[in-house]
């Protein structure tokens, strides 16, 4: 049976900062031939938005506005998933040291987490999907049929943080990622909308001394599993 004449199951993939939750999902989705969002670059796309229009961060009623009024489009192309902003590509910008240092508050409130959980519930409606983000699997896709989460050290996330904003050209200091991922960590896990937790049904997964492939074959293994499983239904 070819692999898209399979039953198509959903996916979610959560995690802290930096654990590998973008790279391992999107070539999990690859490889199933699935749909891959990135809920984060969502986010950060409505934060960048509120800093171009110099909108205060704490201005919760403006920022909740600017999320149900903007359009965010997520496009893949080759394996690459490129962000659009009211119609305009943001992939890099949205990866910039000031927009990850923003999004968390951005991300904390309700109306804004609404709008978005909203669209991505739409887009993985039909299955065949792998969501990734820190409530896929508690708010988002509660039902999903295999919840991975996973986790990593600091330092660790620290590390892999530095050599990606190195590969779009930005240099960082690793004490200094270490005390923002830090900070991320406690702001994520403690907003009072949809904070950070592990599903009481999703699979951990240490990555710290895990490969990109490693990760992405343990998942494949437990989705395939699945799969099967409800062909056999």
């Amino acid at each position: 049976m070819r692999k898209d004449e399979l039953k198509k199951i959903t996916i979610a993939i959560d995690g802290p900062a930096a654990s590998g939750k973008s790279t391992t999902a999107k070539l999990v989705a690859h490889k199933l031939g699935y749909l891959h969002i990135d809920t984060g670059a969502m986010y950060r796309a409505v934060t960048l938005k509120a800093l171009d229009e110099k909108i205060d961060l704490t201005d919760k009623k403006g920022i909740v506005q600017l999320a149900q009024t903007c359009t965010i489009r997520l496009e893949v192309t080759d394996g690459t998933t490129k962000v659009f902003l009211d119609g305009t590509e943001v992939t890099k910008r949205i990866r910039t040291q000031l927009v990850s240092r923003s999004v968390s508050t951005v991300s904390s409130y309700v109306g804004v987490r609404d709008v978005m959980v909203h669209d991505q519930q739409k887009m993985a409606a039909a299955g065949g999907i792998v969501l990734e983000g820190r409530d896929i699997g508690t708010v988002v896709l509660p039902n999903a049929e295999l919840k991975i989460f996973l986790t990593a050290s600091v330092e660790e996330r620290a590390r892999r943080r530095k050599k990606d904003l190195a590969l779009v050209g930005i240099e960082a200091n690793q004490d200094d990622l270490v005390k923002e991922i830090e900070a991320r960590d406690q702001k994520d896990s403690t907003r009072e909308a949809s904070p950070l937790r592990k599903a009481q049904d999703a699979i951990e997964v240490d990555t710290s001394n895990l490969t990109i492939e490693e990760q992405v074959d343990f998942i494949l293994g437990h989705a395939k599993e699945i799969i099967l499983g409800k062909e056999k239904l």
